[in-house]
């Protein structure tokens, strides 16, 4: 697995997190969702990440 793609993943679960952060701060229920389901997808990644790190070794 490249590092490139986990850099990629780390931020997209940052760019979530801020997004959901962002929400809140404004009382947009759709944006928090929205950060929430982009963190979750992040964590995704970055499961398939570990695995395939696993198999590399």
């Amino acid at each position: 697995m490249g590092i490139g793609d986990k850099a990629k993943h780390a931020a997209e679960d940052v760019a979530g997190k801020a997004k959901e952060a962002a929400g809140k701060l404004t009382d947009n229920e759709k944006l928090e969702a929205e950060g929430t389901a982009e963190q979750a997808k992040a964590d995704i990644k970055k499961a398939g990440d570990d695995v395939k790190d696993a198999f590399d070794k």
